[in-house]
């Protein structure tokens, strides 16, 4: 096969069999590895093809009544988790690693840490979530001593913390939001 014949094959991917771009990618790349580091071919540049077009999707948005009949369902630190990954942006696995000492009340900010990529990221703290948090951590801080009181309340540190910090396993601030056994108070929420 010479380049005319590849142009047509990954055309007929675009056209014919309505491939994704990553897909028509994928072959692209691999018919150049092929001839270039098997066969010792070099082609010439590939200028005739019709490359695949992206899909556009349109977000799904909730209304305000949608999101309240939603939270609604849930209760204690469910709905804290909820309330915070719909208000704050927060995918599930980092609410799920959320710890206390990433929430900052002051900035009324919460830092996510190894997002999507490994990377931190800083995202908003709702105001209307403020409140029901605070009394949460509260109820989160108790059942966290008492943990300690019953030789219980460790939890695990990320890379060699627990090396470097050897009681910070301890300490409130490294517990996670999302508390196994935390059943907060469910706070009223308005929208506006």
């Amino acid at each position: 096969m010479s380049a005319p014949e590849v142009e047509a094959f990954l055309t007929h991917l675009a056209v014919n069999r309505n491939v994704s771009p990553s897909t028509q990618n994928l072959a692209l790349s691999a018919i150049l590895f092929l001839y270039k580091q098997v066969l010792k071919i070099e082609l010439p540049w590939l200028d005739n093809v019709v490359r695949a077009k992206e899909k556009r999707h349109l977000p799904i948005v909730f209304t305000r009544e949608e999101v309240k009949a939603i939270l609604a369902q849930f209760d204690g630190t469910y709905w804290i988790m909820f309330s915070l990954m719909y208000g704050a942006g927060l995918r599930l696995s980092e609410c799920l690693r959320l710890r206390v000492k990433d929430i900052d009340f002051h900035y009324k900010q919460l830092v996510i840490r190894d997002s999507k990529g490994d990377k931190d990221r800083v995202t908003v703290l709702p105001l209307l979530f403020i409140e029901p948090l605070r009394n949460h951590l509260a109820r989160v801080k108790q059942l966290h001593d008492n943990d300690l009181q019953n030789g219980f309340g460790e939890v695990h540190l990320p890379y060699a913390l627990a090396r470097k910090y050897t009681t910070a396993n301890k300490q409130f601030y490294w517990t996670a939001l999302a508390h196994p056994c935390a059943r907060g108070i469910r706070a009223s929420m308005h929208f506006t």
